[in-house]
């Protein structure tokens, strides 16, 4: 079935619109953030597809040491190097093309930092966020999704791929069942900001739920 192209979508850009996906390791961002790339770009959207931590080179610095270090990180430290990650990222990739008028589609931004550190690591939750927030100047998105999905399904998900897990994905169940709840609770507090979809749903039905909210933001 072809699916018809919102009017909203096809006209000029005024300006830039930052769209970010959350969720936990293996509930699809991934998957979606290109659907809805090819989408918008068939829109006639320029979009900056784009990734924390690691969407800069030197993110991709930082990405190597929280994911993949085999050493212990302290959770402070870990929440710092996100941090520092997310400062750069913002003020050389993201600001510049928002400015440019572009879409850019993110995978992660501070809601995982409050998810993964905050939540998972049981470090103070506000604190986080508020050096998130520093970090960035204050950038919130126009739009989060959420995919949300049992910490097991998603486990099972992960274990199907059969590749190593990185230094998140290894942890325990009670770590990602404290991450979800996290991402719920931020849901909760933000309705207008974060939409939250089932990612237990077939792929086409989850993109085009995030297609809708999008045309409409567009």
């Amino acid at each position: 079935m072809t699916r018809e192209v919102p009017e909203a979508a096809t006209g000029p850009a005024a300006a830039g619109l930052f769209i970010t996906l959350e969720g936990g390791d293996g509930c699809g961002k991934t998957t979606q953030s290109e659907l809805l790339t090819d989408w918008l770009q068939q829109c006639g959207r320029t979009v900056l597809r784009t990734r924390e931590p690691g969407g800069t080179d030197v993110g991709g610095a930082i990405r190597e040491i929280v994911l993949h270090h085999r050493g212990e990180i302290a959770p402070r430290a870990e929440a710092l190097l996100y941090a520092a990650d997310r400062a750069q990222h913002i003020a050389t990739a993201v600001r510049p093309a928002l400015a440019r008028g572009e879409v850019v589609i993110q995978d992660r931004y501070l809601d995982s930092s409050v998810a993964y550190q905050g939540a998972g690591r049981v470090l103070d939750a506000t604190a986080v966020r508020d050096l998130s927030l520093w970090a960035a100047e204050g950038l919130l998105p126009a739009l989060t999704v959420l995919l949300d999905l049992d910490e097991t399904v998603a486990r099972g998900r992960l274990d199907a791929e059969n590749k190593p897990f990185d230094r998140l994905e290894a942890e325990k169940s009670d770590f990602h069942r404290r991450v979800r709840a996290a991402f719920l609770a931020l849901a909760d507090a933000e309705p207008e900001r974060i939409l939250v979809v089932d990612a237990g749903r077939p792929v086409a039905e989850i993109a085009a739920v995030i297609r809708d909210r999008v045309a409409a933001l567009l």
